[in-house]
């Protein structure tokens, strides 16, 4: 059975696309911790990150690299913090969020309850932005 984001992948589940390669893919959290909060996932199902390949788990990293570079040109923040949790989907994935200050990235924070119409321009202000 695929998973969430393998259906999000295929359209079959719409997301906020921000950017998306032969390999990798990257959307907008639709439960985020901070504006811009994006995920990237491999578009091979692969349960843990770190199961990997080394090639690929680096080229994922240069995609969220890029990624990352888009975010901070479009999200007013210090930096885009990096976090693997990934226990809720069983698909590789890690998570950018922009980030001014440390508790910025608190996944046991309240969250802020984006619009879809907040979502999409922010996917829109990201996207502008990747190169």
């Amino acid at each position: 059975m695929a998973t969430l984001f393998s259906r999000i992948i295929a359209g079959e589940i719409p997301c906020h696309k921000v950017a998306e390669d032969d390999e990798f893919f990257a959307f907008l959290d639709i439960n985020p911790v901070a504006t811009g909060h994006t995920l990237v996932v491999p578009k091979q199902e692969t349960d843990y990150l770190f199961d990997l390949d080394d090639a690929q788990l680096g080229r994922m990293m240069a995609f969220a690299k890029r990624v990352a570079a888009a975010q901070k040109a479009a999200i007013p923040c210090k930096r885009v913090g990096l976090t693997v949790i990934g226990l809720e989907v069983p698909h590789a994935h890690i998570h950018l969020v922009p980030i001014s200050r440390e508790s910025d990235i608190s996944f046991g924070k309240e969250r802020p309850a984006p619009s879809a119409e907040s979502l999409a321009e922010t996917a829109g202000e990201i996207r502008k932005k990747y190169k």
